[in-house]
């Protein structure tokens, strides 16, 4: 593909899945990406490289070179595999039930996946699902009332697409530092509460004392649910 910078490869997107070899171990992108799923489940991306995913798939690491250039060609088949799931949400009769399907899948996804999230917020999304996902996304919110203009529209999705990358990158830190420390929030709490309850008592913190002692505590869900509701009720009452 000519480009203002030369010749660039076609995106894998584009590029056709090599002709079957005669070999002991089929292989495909489809393939390629489950294994690489399975295995970034387990060990993180980290764990994940060209050479180990070959050894799990029991072939030589160049034979993959034929689907993937590289790893970032193969973290895009997983993302994108990832998006399939999300794509599945229904398209609902109003606005507002499509998105909430649409976060909600995206939340039950990067909790299964946890380096998932690792991923949001970065490079452009562009693959196939990925793509599908978006369009739902914006023809959705493209309906709600609070939004007149290409303008709002933009403004709407990045707001949500915001909301989404930060709750979803701390729910999924916070159960990895869990899992690390073998600290849970509940012994978080019971370690630094009375140093907490000293600094409050010295009276310099109203509001966060107030926070931390008439606010709702809510679980992970809860908490989610709640600031979704708030910014799709911000976008339903724009003027």
């Amino acid at each position: 593909m000519d480009t203002p910078y030369g010749i660039a490869p076609l995106p894998v997107w584009e590029r056709p899945e090599p002709q079957p070899r005669a070999a002991p171990v089929p292989l495909s992108r489809a393939k390629i990406a489950t294994a690489a799923i399975r295995l970034a489940d387990v060990r993180g991306l980290d764990g994940l490289s060209i050479r180990k995913l070959a050894k799990e798939l029991g072939v030589g690491p160049m034979r993959l070179y034929d689907y993937v250039l590289n790893r970032s060609e193969l973290l895009d088949l997983m993302v994108d595999a990832v998006y399939a799931q999300i794509a599945e949400a229904g398209r609902h009769s109003e606005w507002r039930a499509t998105v909430l399907d649409i976060v909600h899948r995206t939340r039950d996804a990067a909790l299964e996946h946890e380096w998932f999230v690792d991923l949001l917020g970065g490079r452009p999304h562009l693959g196939p699902h990925a793509l599908a996902v978006g369009e739902s996304t914006a023809a959705a919110l493209n309906e709600a009332p609070g939004v007149r203009s290409i303008d709002d529209l933009q403004r709407v999705v990045g707001a949500l697409n915001a909301f989404i990358v930060g709750a979803l990158r701390r729910e999924i830190t916070e159960r990895r530092t869990a899992r690390s420390t073998g600290t849970d929030v509940t012994a978080w709490q019971t370690a630094l509460g009375p140093y907490l309850t000293r600094m409050l008592e010295t009276g310099r913190y109203p509001i966060v004392a107030r926070l931390v002692i008439d606010g709702a505590h809510l679980d992970a869900e809860e908490t989610f649910q709640h600031n979704l509701t708030a910014i799709l009720d911000g976008i339903t009452g724009r003027t």
